[in-house]
């Protein structure tokens, strides 16, 4: 099972007989995005993503949108035959919520793409560009009787990969996703090679530590294409059959996983990372049933195979909670009896303390997570739902398609090693406050319960006792800023998207006025809620280009607080009217009357249901 697991993405429910024929339907879909979303979730080899792919390409060829598929340009640069790679990036794409133009540079010009500004990669200005290169591709050099020459050419390796990068970057202001190095399985002394300088054991592991550093304070990002062969098998990754034959850099039967790893982290540059776990319990967190068997008869702890199975799901799961993913609980239970075993079960990890939500009850699951959602203020394609329990996960897949819920094996000692190996959580940045998130998300849920006891509005706000502060984009922030403008689509009035290096150019860029907000309140401390760019369309005129916050403080006057800042500062600029437009998309209709809730005025609206306001300075916001 191991070895499928990957080989066959099994975390993902298999095709289902008749994909051919939903493939060519497509073509007649009033809403192809969705169709094609839903298509993707499936586990495809090979040939069903080519046959994806086309139905894809012939959707975008009748000019229609596929909404709510994010657009994402993806230039290809390798040393080896990329073609294949093309159809199963474009398919793949979409199961992470991308919406992918691939655009592939030539055979053997890779020096010549990056350094051209009339390139085929630089004049499509993609938003990024994978930099596919294997040991072939780089002036590594064995060298075992020479340790010198052998650090040269890792050396002269990395120094070639970023003469690539600043090339993409100067030429079309694309980031670079870069590969490390698997190891050959091949070896010159045996166990011996690893130290050893020179070989070509010790040359990937040394290349790979060497291109990690150099990567360091920039934007670009790492695909550990070294972990993922490792994963599989080094000598199973390796194919020199098809390399001498067809230039494959690898086995094709990876090339699903491959496209998979790499449009994760597409995903997460665009913000389509989720962000809560949603746990069953009985079965799943602990064996048993806990409302038949009893606090004493379910199974869990060590010394016990099947007990230490559920602790690895456990412990999985507050690593995650670790690194700021959410955890939450929804479970056909009393909910004295299920909390009991977080209460007063002594082998148990996990504890009441660690769950934002907790949803134990008699209603189905999709009811109990879409009410999860809500009370986090997240949005349901923000969630992971693991369940034993296949009718369960068939339930929850149907009524909420965009949950991600993993297939599960029978045996639960895999369920942990499944849920990391389908990449739901994957990221390319982690900060402190990325850490903290988990605490934020289950802060607001009590704020929440405060609130329903609070008697008024004036009462609950008046006891949160907020501060806020305010800041112009800076290196500290960027990275979070970055990820709050290609996460946040509700809250969110043009969802503009821009990247580190984007958020990096309007720090210095005199046309542009920029916001970082944060808020604190009793509860503790809520992060980065708000960002704000306006952008300078005459000397007495600012247009917002980008206005969003996070959901988590709705309701609680930020909006007015964040306008009477931006006010402040156009007046000291000489700025005496401000502009704002609200363009729609399918998830930020909560925001459609937000100007007009502010005091603009409306000076022009499109059949579209595109809005554009207009306020004068002079007025005046009163504190909150």
């Amino acid at each position: 099972m191991s070895a499928n697991l990957y080989t066959n993405l099994a975390w993902l429910p298999p095709a289902p007989a008749d994909f051919r024929q939903q493939c060519r339907a497509l073509a007649s879909e009033s809403e192809p995005g969705i169709a094609i979303a839903r298509l993707a979730t499936y586990s495809l080899d090979e040939n069903q993503l080519r046959r994806l792919a086309a139905a894809i390409e012939t959707v975008r060829a009748q000019g229609k949108q596929l909404v709510p598929l994010t657009p994402f340009k993806l230039g290809l640069l390798g040393n080896a035959t990329l073609e294949p790679l093309v159809p199963a990036l474009v398919a793949t794409a979409a199961r992470h919520g991308i919406d992918l133009e691939s655009v592939k540079a030539d055979y053997g010009q890779t020096l010549q793409e990056a350094l051209s500004p009339d390139s085929v990669i630089n004049r499509a200005r993609p938003d990024a560009v994978l930099l596919a290169l294997d040991h072939r591709g780089l002036p590594l050099r064995t060298a075992i009787h020479d340790p010198q020459a052998a650090s040269s050419g890792i050396a002269d390796s990395v120094a070639f990969l970023d003469s690539l990068r600043r090339g993409f970057r100067t030429h079309s202001n694309a980031l670079s996703i870069v590969q490390t190095l698997p190891a050959l399985p091949e070896t010159t002394f045996g166990s011996f090679d690893r130290t050893v300088p020179g070989t070509l054991r010790s040359l990937a592991a040394d290349f790979n530590a060497a291109l990690v550093a150099s990567l360091q304070e920039t934007q670009d990002v790492i695909l550990d294409v070294a972990s993922l062969a490792e994963t599989v098998g080094l000598a199973d990754w390796h194919a020199p059959t098809q390399w001498n034959i067809g230039k494959f850099a690898f086995d094709t039967k990876f090339l699903p996983l491959y496209a998979d790893h790499v449009a994760r982290i597409l995903g997460a540059l665009k913000g389509k990372s989720r962000k809560c776990l949603v746990l069953d319990l009985d079965n799943t967190v602990w064996g048993g049933v806990i409302g038949d068997d009893g606090l004493e008869g379910i199974v869990i702890g060590q010394g016990d195979a099947t007990g230490e199975a559920y602790l690895d799901v456990q412990r999985t799961a507050l690593d995650l909670r670790e690194r700021g993913i959410v955890l939450a609980v929804s479970s056909k239970n009393a909910d004295e009896t299920a909390r009991s075993a977080f209460r007063s079960h002594p082998e148990m990890l996990l504890r009441e303390n660690h769950i934002a939500v907790f949803q134990a009850n008699w209603n189905d699951k999709a009811t109990n997570i879409a009410a999860i959602a809500s009370e986090l203020a997240l949005g349901i394609d923000s969630i992971v739902f693991l369940d034993d329990n296949p009718a369960e996960r068939a339930l929850v897949r149907k009524m909420l398609p965009q949950v991600a819920v993993p297939e599960l094996p029978d045996d639960p000692a895999l369920y942990a090693r499944t849920l990391a190996a389908a990449g739901y959580f994957e990221t390319v940045a982690f900060s402190e406050e990325d850490r903290q998130r988990a605490g934020f998300y289950q802060d607001n849920a009590r704020r929440v319960a405060l609130q329903s006891q609070a008697g008024d509005l004036e009462s609950y706000l008046a006891s949160l006792q907020m501060k806020i502060v305010f800041r112009p984009f800076d290196a500290t922030g960027r990275s979070r800023i970055a990820q709050l403008i290609n996460k946040s689509n509700q809250f969110n009035l043009t969802t503009h998207r821009y990247s580190e290096l984007d958020v990096a150019a309007f720090e210095t860029d005199p046309a542009y006025f920029t916001l970082q907000v944060r808020l604190t309140d009793t509860f503790g401390d809520n992060g980065m809620i708000s960002v704000i760019i306006c952008r300078a369309r005459s000397n007495a005129v600012w247009e917002i280009d980008t206005w969003l916050m996070s959901c988590r403080v709705l309701g609680r006057r930020v909006e007015q607080m964040v306008l009477r800042e931006i006010l402040h500062h156009a007046r000291a600029c000489g700025i005496s009217e401000l502009i704002g437009s609200y363009l729609p998309t399918e998830k930020n209709g909560l925001v459609r009357d937000h100007y007009e809730k502010l005091g603009f005025d409306l000076i022009e609206s499109g059949a579209d249901g595109a809005t554009t306001w207009r306020l004068n300075t002079a007025v005046e916001i009163e504190p909150a």
